[in-house]
């Protein structure tokens, strides 16, 4: 990744700034992503509040930032279009329940199985998708006499905003270069804003604005909206709006913990810490509940806004909390002035995050890496950027990972052999048993033409599943039939235990078995 999130040490002004940067850059989005799904701006904003605070308190990643996201917003566009908004509420708050299951059985560990070409096309795609999502700020609408009128900008309004844009990149590149005393994002916000604001109604050019998307954000406090209420509520609390929500309610939990543990990892890499997954999972779960409860559409963990903050001085969990409670100040007291922020500044500074989180490096070793690895990465790319379904794409990738895993090692099971004291022959084994050497494995052996005693040493190998034993077992067989004896060495305690139905066939020495140990659930 680029030199955009530079590791730096931050002090308690840094957090707080770090957290204003963000703020102002969650309610665009929040706002959007609402929009999207058919929804008050509110209800995104909201669920900002909302899940930002509590994962910024109890999360597993200080310094990540969660919110509303277009991921979990594709997933409420047809569970709202079909059913109607009242059960996305129901919805947000069964999906939380299913994530803090996933905590509770310490599944978070499951994203140390995601390859390195995974992360890499997740990260590539998302980049692509956070830039692709800035080009409609480039449209004007227009109230004529049929109504509002969409258009590209075109003549001097094209070339302010194009400027205005330009200019706030350029701002957070070399600001820092000057001065660390204030988070370049925030000052290329305001600089531009005031630009817009104050210069170019002079020229007779106006820009849109955060009012332009929105409209009016200005509201209360997050209204409760537990189903209490009989006459609202009542016919909802059933077993068939349970099979409503169910479908949706597990794709919500899925994409939301994939895309909070992918963006964790990512964190973890930048910042040279570690998060804690399983304890992620059980904040995340909280703060759906907690949103659907409060009138918020749910969401998790941010990417972008997450590397806003990092590169802005935020790693502690104050600055989420700084910028949840600014959402909520904005909300409830200075919407009028929030509402004024250039869009332009903000197209300009998701410009910018956009670049620092394509990995610019896959690039650079696109002739270099293993084609198997770099169709992965293409693959993940593809339907991140095409279907913006980012855990299906994380599903896929390792599905297409683990498949070239498979293959490479079904070929690497081999055995030297040599003759034994006493007549017999030794078959000492290299490389897995697995269903996809199982074919290698049965060729390895000569029934017909082997002695009348045969060893087989398991010393260097490792039977991985159900299709390796149901090898043995049937090797056990065929030398059987022949009248000759099969003595298996060095199998593992659960191999052992699972060949007790082939007793009758072979014998099975438990002398110096080795002992296999996993990676322990402390680390997640």
């Amino acid at each position: 990744m680029i030199d955009f999130f530079r590791r730096r040490s931050a002090g308690l002004k840094d957090e707080v700034l770090a957290g204003v940067t963000v703020s102002l850059a969650l309610v665009p989005e929040a706002v959007a992503f609402a929009l999207i799904a058919g929804l008050s701006p509110l209800t995104g904003l909201y669920a900002a509040m909302v899940v930002g605070l509590v994962t910024a308190l109890f999360g597993g990643r200080p310094g990540m930032i969660s919110g509303a996201t277009g991921a979990m917003a594709v997933v409420i566009i047809s569970l709202v279009r079909d059913h109607g908004v009242e059960y996305l509420f129901p919805a947000v708050v069964l999906a939380g329940l299913i994530q803090m299951t996933v905590g509770l059985l310490r599944w978070g560990k499951y994203i140390r199985l995601v390859p390195y070409s995974v992360m890499l096309g997740f990260v590539n795609g998302l980049a692509i998708v956070i830039f692709m999502a800035q080009i409609p700020g480039f449209k004007t609408t227009e109230m004529t006499e049929d109504g509002p009128v969409t258009a590209w900008m075109s003549g001097p309004t094209l070339y302010a905003m194009l400027g205005l844009v330009l200019f706030t990149m350029l701002v957070i590149h070399f600001l820092p270069k000057l001065t660390r005393a204030v988070p370049s994002s925030l000052v290329a916000i305001v600089a531009t804003t005031l630009i817009a604001a104050l210069l170019l109604p002079q020229l007779g050019i106006a820009l849109p604005t955060v009012g332009t998307l929105a409209g009016s954000i200005s509201g209360g406090l997050p209204p409760f909206n537990f189903p209490v209420d009989p006459m609202t509520w009542g016919s909802l609390l059933t077993w068939g709006t349970l099979a409503i929500i169910a479908p949706y309610a597990f794709i919500l939990a899925g994409v939301g913990l994939i895309e909070s543990l992918m963006t964790m990892s990512l964190i973890d890499e930048i910042t040279d810490t570690r998060g804690r997954g399983n304890k992620e999972c059980m904040a995340q779960g909280t703060a759906n509940i907690l949103s659907g409860m409060f009138s918020g559409m749910g969401g998790c963990a941010m990417i972008g806004q997450s590397l806003i903050n990092v590169n802005s001085g935020g790693r502690r969990r104050i600055s989420g909390v700084v910028a949840a409670v600014c959402l909520m100040m904005f909300v409830l007291f200075l919407a009028p002035w929030i509402e004024k922020l250039s869009m332009a500044a903000l197209i300009g500074l998701m410009f910018m995050v956009s670049i620092g989180t394509f990995e610019w490096v896959s690039v650079r070793t696109f002739g270099k890496i293993p084609k198997s690895d770099l169709l992965v990465m293409i693959v993940v790319v593809v339907i991140t950027v095409v279907l913006h379904n980012l855990a299906l794409a994380v599903l896929v990738g390792v599905i297409c990972s683990a498949l070239v895993f498979a293959w490479r090692h079904a070929a690497n099971i081999g055995a030297d052999t040599k003759p034994m004291d006493g007549g017999g022959k030794l078959y000492q084994l290299h490389g897995p048993l697995f269903f996809g050497s199982v074919s290698r494995f049965r060729d390895l052996f000569d029934p017909v033409n082997d002695p009348d005693w045969i060893v087989v040493d398991f010393y260097y190998t490792r039977v991985y599943d159900q299709s390796g034993l149901e090898a043995i077992h049937g090797l056990a067989e065929k030398y059987a039939r022949l009248g000759k004896k099969l003595t298996l060495r060095h199998l593992s305690p659960e191999c052992r235990l699972l060949l007790g139905r082939a007793g009758q066939f072979v014998e099975v020495n438990i002398s110096d078995d080795p002992h296999y140990h996993v990676s322990t659930d402390r680390l997640a």
